[in-house]
């Protein structure tokens, strides 16, 4: 067995602006049936999801651990900018977003900048489509794609603007669209890790992977609120089967001290709390397999 330290779950969040917020929106122009909308229609309190999504942390951390690593760019990794022209309905457009985000994150971390753009261009014309273009800001994703000594400034407006749509969508009763794009962003990322420790085995690779299996508990939590759709079901029933998968996967917490550390001029409590994950060279496999292809269903939608 593999024995790893210390979790940090993986979100590579929307790249995306904040802006001013748009106009309410109708069953009819989501795609998802007025019953399924709006508080109290859906397992999951506002409350709830809130603490879901605040603790996903900092974006781009799974790309930037495979740089820190020297684990080198690969095109093949990355989902392909065509799919995005079938997609048509807001469950595909709202996934895909997750999705790509994802990718553009990636693509920043190895300052690919000829593919950024094209990246960019693709989410944005996704995030219009769902009606959240109000909060994609172009110019600004340029220009730090185009300077990626600005990482923490990318990571900061990725999760303040992550937060600000999801906001904006669960006030206009859109809430499954963030569910959705929080899926698409965490299955991206776990497809990025498991093909890149297949060709490259990694002990921290190996680690993040194990780490999902919290996450994905959060996510089926957020995805099960929706199960009365037939779309959301059958994403459902797939990563089922993968959470399946993760319950031989042994995550065990070892308490820690907390202690009192200095940070940007201030006092600031830090948690000392470790994890130990143990995964199998076999469960990384199978995790592997079903991740690619839950991700081929998608790409195929």
């Amino acid at each position: 067995m593999l024995k790893h330290i210390s979790i940090i779950l993986l979100m590579v969040s929307v790249l995306i602006a904040c802006g001013d917020s748009g106009k309410n929106s109708t069953g009819d122009d989501t795609g998802i049936p007025n019953e399924l909308q709006g508080e109290g229609n859906t397992e999951v309190s506002d409350e709830a999801m809130d603490q879901i999504i605040q603790n996903f942390p900092a974006p781009v951390e799974m790309a930037a651990l495979m740089e820190s690593i020297n684990v080198p760019y690969s095109q093949k990794y990355l989902f392909p900018t065509d799919v995005a022209d079938d997609y048509n309905t807001s469950f595909k457009q709202a996934i895909g977003l997750g999705i790509y985000s994802t990718d553009l994150g990636y693509l920043n971390i190895y300052s690919k900048t000829s593919s950024i753009v094209q990246y960019i261009t693709v989410i944005k014309r996704i995030a219009d489509a769902l009606k959240v273009g109000q909060f994609f800001d172009f110019p600004t994703l340029k220009r730090l794609a185009t300077n990626n000594e600005n990482l923490d400034s990318l990571m900061f407006l990725s999760v303040h603007s992550f937060n600000q749509m999801d906001d904006h969508l669960r006030m206009n009763n859109r809430s499954h669209l963030s569910a959705l794009v929080v899926t698409g962003v965490w299955l991206e990322g776990l497809y990025l890790a498991s093909q890149v420790y297949k060709d490259l085995p990694n002990a921290k690779i190996a680690e993040r992977i194990g780490d999902q299996k919290l996450v994905l508990s959060d996510i089926m939590v957020i995805l099960k609120g929706y199960k009365k759709d037939k779309n959301f079901e059958n994403l459902i029933v797939d990563l089922e089967i993968l959470e399946k998968v993760y319950e031989d996967v042994k995550i065990t917490i070892i308490p820690g001290k907390p202690e009192m550390v200095e940070q940007d001029g201030m006092l600031v409590i830090k948690q000392n709390e470790q994890s130990v994950v143990d995964i199998s060279e076999e469960q990384i496999k199978v995790i592997t397999n079903k991740v690619e292809e839950v991700r081929n269903k998608l790409m195929s939608l």
